[in-house]
């Protein structure tokens, strides 16, 4: 259970809104960096605080502030004084437990957002969270460690690569989004294909690390979707919100987002279900084959019981048998024997219980 739920004691008895990080601290020391672009101009580097960051952002210009590390208390209380964010949606940003959200507050909208990653040499999933405020000029990212799947945004602006460098904001925002999700797809079809593998050995191989690997599967894919899923709902409430600080130009790339989103969401479910269902395939198999075993017995069992009836009663010890003096007594017993055993057989063949 603590994959899915995180130790929150340390928020106990503290009033709403208290800057808390909840989770595990996982870097020394918080990185902040900056990108800011137009059509013409790039500056791209790494500085010492927060305080550096807002002397550099030009108003004119597309303004990417990236934080590495979410312990710094003091940095996240002066992010929220700088960009006028209600200390709800700190509490929020510093608890990496928080389901995936969609908030849109007066000068801003916030993004709370899982990111995915296998754990080397292991088919485990963990996922780590980012938060994106979009504001008027800028935008804000936040992130637990150093490494996203950003870096492909990045190098589009570098490049100057597809419209990034020529939209706004918002297309910014859009484009961390879109990354995120890819890198869901990514994911799920890897995890999907393994999942069909398992159909296909299925029916070949009986085993209990078959089993292991379904249910390891499944509690991966229920992983996921307590990621993904809550994203298909706060899409839907972002495209039916009026007054978002995204651009009437930019909706149309929201909505292809949403399709994304919904894809990820309906293919997990759809894994799932399959999980589930090989669960329900091997359970069946392993009945079937132990009907069959106990058909079999049950057959033996039922040819051997007359056979077994003829020679006990033959093997009384009682002093007149007349049938025991004739002279080829012990010959009729085993004509006997085999025409009951053999006029079974054949029967059981004729029912094709055999």
């Amino acid at each position: 259970m603590a994959r899915f739920l995180k130790d929150r004691s340390k928020a106990k008895g503290m009033v709403p809104g208290s800057l808390v990080l909840i989770g595990r601290q996982k870097m020394d020391n918080p990185i902040v960096q900056l990108i800011r672009y137009n059509k013409d101009d790039l500056l791209e580097e790494t500085v010492d605080s927060f305080d550096v960051v807002k002397e550099k952002c030009q108003p004119q210009q597309v303004n990417w502030i990236n934080i590495y590390g979410l312990h710094d208390l003091e940095t996240i209380k002066q992010i929220g004084e700088e960009f006028k964010l209600p200390s709800l949606l700190l509490e929020d940003i510093l608890n990496t437990d928080q389901s995936p959200k969609y908030e849109n507050g007066e000068s801003y909208d916030a993004f709370i957002i899982k990111i995915l990653h296998p754990e080397e040499g292991s088919k485990r999933i963990h996922a780590e969270q980012i938060t994106l405020v979009l504001g008027e000029n800028y935008v804000l990212t936040l992130q637990e460690r150093k490494g996203d799947v950003f870096e492909v945004v990045r190098e589009r602006i570098r490049k100057s690569k597809g419209r990034v460098r020529t939209r706004g904001n918002d297309y910014l925002a859009y484009a961390l989004m879109d990354a995120l999700v890819d890198n869901y797809s990514i994911l799920i079809e890897d995890i999907g294909r393994q999942v069909e593998d398992i159909e296909e050995r299925l029916f070949k191989q009986m085993d209990s690390k078959i089993v292991e690997e379904i249910y390891q599967f499944k509690t991966e894919l229920n992983y996921i979707r307590k990621a993904v899923r809550p994203m298909r709902e706060f899409m839907a409430s972002l495209l039916r919100t009026e007054d978002t600080f995204f651009q009437e130009k930019n909706i149309a790339y929201l909505k292809d987002l949403n399709d994304m989103v919904i894809q990820c969401t309906e293919a997990v479910e759809m894994y799932n279900s399959m999980t589930s269902d090989q669960l329900n395939i091997y359970n069946s198999n392993m009945s079937n084959r132990m009907n069959e075993v106990m058909k079999t017995l049950t057959i033996f069992a039922s040819i051997f019981i007359p056979l077994t009836f003829i020679a006990g009663i033959y093997g009384m010890n009682f002093e007149y048998m007349p049938e025991l003096k004739l002279k080829y007594s012990y010959l009729v017993f085993w004509v006997m024997i085999l025409i009951l055993g053999g006029g079974l057989m054949i029967y059981f063949k004729r029912k094709k219980w055999l």
